[in-house]
């Protein structure tokens, strides 16, 4: 229950944070305001997002994920309510931009520091399972969202969105727990006394922020949180230019992230999976190379073949990759406080999604083509399994 929890609480509120652009053309024609105007928002949230994380991952900590996760759907709820009655660009700047960053900023720390408490011989498979909310939660909003527009009008469906949020975010934020101790078994679901391998986790202790943020391991997990994410938000924002570039046609060139997507989601479990029963780090470093490798790839892709099977092997590393990488936190730092040590390092991923998009955008007018961004893209991804070779982590799992 508290898997389904965690994975349906990502589902919808990250399934919320990327549906901006469904409202972007009824903003444009409601309000008559400029594409810039209108992006600002948006970047104003990404930019508050990982702030309020750590926000989140410290309130999980000292309270447990129960209240914190019910204030999260009532303050996004809340935020989609007040959205829908704005009339000028600086209150949605209050009601989307600065409420439901609040909201749903400490979603990934909050879901992921749980799902980590609750497995340890499992751990990856259970952090890959609550990971497929990312891609299903964007899969199935969006386009409902779209529907609602197309029935109603913007300001309807996104209080409508609003309750859904509420509706299936409050309950199940009630089915939460901090650990298993609470109900009275171990992680895993034992019934009886912690294995071995668990044995000596118990033995070690926890780490403080402080004294997570003195060791060499937490600016490498840093640093690969943010090749990460710059290479994906490369990704995300600018393959389908690329390839309409070429003269292909939007649905097509659109078809290329929904491949890049789907295959993501049984990848995050696969993926996991496999971890748990290899070496975490190994499964990494090969995650990462095979970013550079997809990346480099693109950087040749001329038909839709080609830019098919970059989006298959895309989406394997993508999907692949965030399980065994939060799970090694988990091992690393321990569990208590993981929440307040995710949330922090979930900035590292915030620096890569701002500045991405944006150098890549550069790049590209200077030097008329994507492939010096996509070789950029491709060689960050050796950084970040160079900063996972060198991590100092417990030698099984």
């Amino acid at each position: 229950m508290v898997l389904a929890s965690c994975l349906i609480i990502l589902a919808t509120l990250y399934g919320i944070r990327y549906s901006f652009g469904v409202f972007f053309k009824s903003l444009e024609t409601e309000f008559g305001w400029t594409r810039a105007t209108i992006s600002t928002p948006f970047s104003l949230y990404i930019i508050l997002a990982p702030l309020f994380a750590i926000l989140g991952g410290w309130a999980s900590d000292k309270h447990g994920p129960k209240p914190v996760a019910f204030i999260m759907g009532i303050i996004s709820g809340l935020s989609l309510f007040l959205t829908r009655h704005v009339e000028s660009v600086g209150q949605l700047y209050i009601s989307y931009s600065f409420l439901l960053a609040l909201g749903t900023g400490p979603t990934y720390t909050l879901v992921m520091s749980t799902g980590s408490r609750w497995f340890i011989k499992y751990r990856a498979t259970a952090l890959g399972i609550i990971g497929t909310g990312a891609s299903l939660g964007t899969v199935v909003i969006a386009p409902v969202t779209a529907w609602l527009i197309s029935l109603y009008d913007w300001y309807i469906a996104c209080s409508q969105i609003g309750i859904i949020a509420s509706l299936l975010v409050l309950p199940s934020a009630l089915m939460l727990k901090k650990d298993p101790k609470e109900i009275g078994i171990q992680p895993d679901g034992k019934q009886t006394s912690f294995t071995s391998s668990v044995e000596r986790l118990k033995d070690t202790r926890d780490f403080s922020l402080r004294e997570a943020l003195k060791s060499r391991n937490f600016w490498l997990f840093f640093l690969i949180w943010f090749s990460y994410s710059f290479c994906l938000h490369m990704v995300m924002s600018h393959v389908i230019p690329r390839i309409e570039d070429l003269g292909i046609s939007p649905l097509k060139a659109a078809a290329v992230l929904s491949v890049l997507s789907g295959i993501s989601i049984p990848s995050r479990v696969l993926i996991g999976r496999m971890a748990d029963r290899l070496n975490k780090r190994i499964v990494t470093i090969f995650l990462a190379l095979l970013h550079t490798v997809a990346m480099f790839w693109l950087i040749g892709c001329t038909q839709m073949w080609m830019f098919y099977l970059f989006s298959l092997a895309y989406g394997l590393a993508y999907g692949g990759i965030d399980p065994p990488i939060t799970a090694l936190i988990a091992e690393t730092f321990e569990l208590g406080k993981v929440g307040t040590i995710m949330g922090t390092l979930v900035l590292g991923w915030g620096f890569g999604a701002a500045i991405s998009p944006y150098m890549s955008g550069v790049i590209f007018d200077l030097a008329g083509s994507y492939q010096p961004a996509f070789l950029c893209g491709g060689l960050i991804m050796i950084l970040a399994a160079i900063c996972v070779y060198r991590l100092k982590t417990p030698q099984k799992g």
